[in-house]
């Protein structure tokens, strides 16, 4: 552990302030919202910022509400309050189901959904999950505020586009059509659900009038630079019926569009396997959560 390099702390009071101290900062400002991955960088020297801004000072940038079409789910908001929110639980069940597996119940109670979308880790539980919902992280930066698909938020490992003074004010999913259901699933290294994720997958579906897939949406992490969408595979989904030589051959394809690496916890050959086994959970999971069956 090194011994942390000198810097600038703040704790304003509201977005323009920290707008301004963000934008006057420059490069080496960092955002501190759970602080459970950037204090840990910091202590170990992969990230040594000039300044350092404490957004919790901040009111309105906490808590889980209905909004007039959707779910609003404020950036400090605590992942252990999006775990347990009925709200969540309802209507966008693989949310919910990715923010009970990520980390351990401690980090659960310091990390923030805005913290983890920032993070841009590839191993992300939330931004699978997040993807599948169409969810959209609404920012306040140097000019002004604007609204962004998470899906595109992600560039590559650990970046984003957004900006040094760019802060991350809250996210909106959508309320699920009928027929909707959702699930997320990952294998972490020794398979307790605790650890990084060797690769993850969430699954959204709409099951239509004949029983049919009417639209789906599959995201997966660990098995590319970034979270990401598994196109193809939901092209050839949409208009079939949720059987499960439907979903193994969906899942075949989404083993074809990971493109993992190997590194010391996993082997690149191995989490495309992890790609169609999680894949085809995740799809079963998110029929079920649609009140549908799969069948043989």
């Amino acid at each position: 552990m090194k011994r942390l390099r000198g810097f600038d702390y703040h704790e304003p009071v509201s977005l323009a302030e920290a707008t301004r101290i963000l934008v006057a900062a420059g490069d080496g400002a960092r955002v501190l919202a759970g602080g459970t991955d950037l204090v840990v960088d910091m202590k170990t020297g992969q990230m040594r910022p000039s300044t350092v801004v404490n957004l919790k000072r901040i009111p309105g940038l906490t808590g889980i509400e209905a909004v007039a079409d959707g779910t609003r789910i404020g950036a400090l908001t605590k992942v252990t309050a999006v775990e347990t929110s009925s709200l969540v639980q309802d209507r966008h069940p693989g949310l919910a189901q990715a923010a009970s597996i990520l980390a351990s119940p401690p980090v659960r109670a310091l990390a923030t959904i805005g913290g983890n979308v920032g993070r841009a880790s590839p191993a992300s539980d939330l931004g699978p999950a997040l993807i599948v919902h169409q969810a959209i992280a609404t920012i306040e930066g140097r000019d002004g505020g604007r609204d962004e698909l998470v899906e595109e938020l992600y560039v590559e490992p650990g970046a984003t586009t957004l900006a040094s003074s760019d802060i991350i004010t809250s996210l909106f999913l959508p309320d699920p059509p009928p027929g909707f259901g959702s699930a997320h699933v990952k294998l972490g290294k020794r398979g307790s659900g605790t650890d990084i994720a060797l690769a993850g997958a969430s699954a959204s579906v709409v099951i239509g009038e004949r029983g049919e897939i009417a639209d789906c949406r599959i995201a997966l992490a660990s098995l590319g630079p970034t979270p990401f969408r598994a196109v193809a595979t939901e092209e050839m989904l949409r208009a079939e019926m949720p059987t499960e030589a439907v979903l193994g051959a969906a899942a075949e394809s989404a083993g074809g569009e990971a493109q993992p690496i190997s590194d010391m916890r996993a082997s690149a050959s191995y989490r495309v396997t992890l790609a169609r086994v999680l894949t085809l959970r995740a799809l079963r999971g998110a029929v079920r959560s649609a009140g549908a069956e799969v069948v043989a």
